[in-house]
């Protein structure tokens, strides 16, 4: 593969609206589809805005009618804002395009990061992403007094987390120790070449998950580095070893196209 190239778009109170950000992306994506740019990858902060993947529930998004923007990435809702590193690699992949290899080199180079950063990640059967695994369901502690064979989350398909206290809210995943999402993947493959990509938190209020059903998931919750390590850190600490890993995994992925099984047919009777 060849070499990844860094564009630093802006942090902090240069953070990127995300609208512009879209833009830049498509502005790029057709740039690496006429092979007039290398593979690149955007790094940038947004300033706060949910943001909603084609797959997203009416009933998942925040009950207050906050603006939410609709977006062409898979995936459901999430949310992106100061002390999330949100990065758009925009590469170029073989035909037929494996969409799932290409998710699975971001999540590993973000595995790597947390892991750098003395975070123990992992990935979820079913579920996108970077995740802090919780303890057994035996050994959590109850939810609002109640034995965990009572948690509604489990049995009640009307339940809804945003409406029933801290106690459920994704953001306290941690204190329950629950599954808990450290970094967010969706992405959109259009002409052979990827957009959008991964948002790792670092050190943002993730009370912002709260006010939605963060990635449509309610029987799991967020976590930041920053949460799990137990002290402050920045996206200045994070950023050059987030590009390291990017780096060392996408260049050095042997990129496939992928295999397309056909039914065999079956061979005719003999007279």
């Amino acid at each position: 593969m060849s070499e990844l190239r860094f564009v630093r778009l802006g942090f902090g109170a240069d953070a990127v609206e995300y609208q512009v950000a879209w833009d830049k992306q498509r502005e790029v994506h057709a740039a690496r589809f006429a092979d007039e740019t290398a593979d690149t990858c955007l790094l940038l902060e947004h300033p706060p805005v949910y943001t909603a993947g084609r797959r997203t529930a009416e009933n998942e998004r925040p009950l207050d009618g906050t603006p939410v923007v609709d977006v062409d990435r898979g995936g459901k809702i999430t949310w992106h804002g100061p002390g999330q590193l949100v990065g758009y690699p925009i590469m170029k992949l073989p035909r037929p395009v494996d969409v799932v290899a290409h998710v699975r080199r971001l999540e590993d180079a973000l595995i790597r990061t947390a892991a750098e950063f003395g975070v123990e990640t992992s990935r979820v059967e079913g579920r996108s992403g970077v995740w802090v695994l919780g303890d057994p369901v035996e050994q959590r502690p109850s939810l609002g007094g109640l034995s965990l064979d009572f948690d509604p989350r489990l049995t009640d398909e009307e339940f809804d987390p945003r409406l029933n206290g801290p106690e459920y809210a994704p953001s306290n995943a941690g204190q329950r120790r629950e599954d808990r999402k450290l970094a967010a993947i969706g992405i959109r493959v259009a002409k052979g070449v990827t957009m959008h990509g991964f948002a790792l938190n670092v050190n943002p209020d993730n009370a912002w998950f709260d006010r939605i059903i963060p990635c449509g998931i309610r029987d799991a919750g967020v976590t930041s580095l920053a949460n799990e390590l137990g002290r402050d850190l920045t996206i200045e600490e994070v950023l050059p070893v987030v590009e390291r890993h990017l780096r060392e995994v996408l260049e050095q992925a042997e990129l496939k196209p992928r295999v397309i099984e056909r039914p065999v047919e079956p061979e005719p009777a003999s007279a």
